[in-house]
């Protein structure tokens, strides 16, 4: 039991960093990408993905549901080409909406993919959606998301496509790091007779973690209107 305390402890300080801080698009990293050239673009597309909470939630709910490193690979593939196009391409045709919106649909995704890897729909005698095609789904989404706050930036007007791309390469980057300790955790974690009460606490922390941003995201929503 303590190593699964240890290892749900380590992932809530792992996935969820103070809400003031994360997705932030501040004045310091407006001037890091004024001063750094395209390389800039690297790091804050890294920085951003490393501290985007959500999107580490439901990279998070996808990895638990996976056994070999195959399907884990796989969908992570799937994930990728999706935020892959809606963040370059939205960002790119100047294709914008609300933040908080699309961050309200994202905290959806994380709460659909707890629910669904408690057995949500089983229970509710429902079948669930085709999973890879969902990733994919919410693979645009989380890319639109990236956009917007790529787009909330000063980007100029010379190399623009460079820097998208830039940002984008950060983002993979800032992924990949993140997954690494996630994935430990997890197969770490398979290997304890406590797995299971263990699986079942993040999935239900993923459940309300994404109520919780989701009516986070619509009062900000409401209270910009």
């Amino acid at each position: 039991m303590k190593i699964v305390y240890h290892s749900i402890t380590f992932l809530f300080f792992l996935l969820f960093p103070f809400l003031a801080l994360a997705h932030d698009v501040s004045s310091a990293d407006q001037e890091i990408l004024r001063a750094g050239g395209l390389l800039a673009y690297v790091r804050v597309g890294a920085t951003h993905m490393l501290t985007g909470y959500d999107h580490l939630l439901f990279l998070a709910g996808v990895v638990f549901y996976l056994n070999s490193f195959k399907d884990i690979l796989k969908f992570i593939t799937i994930f990728t080409i999706g935020h892959c196009i809606t963040l370059i391409g939205a960002t790119y045709l100047g294709v914008t909406a609300n933040e908080h919106i699309v961050d309200a649909v994202i905290a959806l995704s994380v709460l659909y993919k707890g629910f669904e890897n408690l057995g949500g729909f089983e229970k509710l005698k429902i079948t669930s959606p085709n999973l890879l095609a969902m990733v994919a789904l919410f693979g645009l989404i989380h890319g639109f998301g990236l956009s917007t706050r790529l787009q909330s930036f000063d980007m100029g007007e010379n190399q623009f496509l460079a820097k998208i791309l830039c940002f984008n390469l950060g983002v993979e980057v800032g992924q990949v790091l993140a997954l690494i300790p996630i994935i430990f955790i997890i197969k770490y974690s398979r290997k304890s007779k406590h797995f299971s009460a263990f699986y079942k606490a993040v999935n239900w922390y993923l459940v309300i973690a994404g109520i919780g941003l989701f009516f986070y995201q619509m009062k900000g929503y409401f209270m910009g209107h």
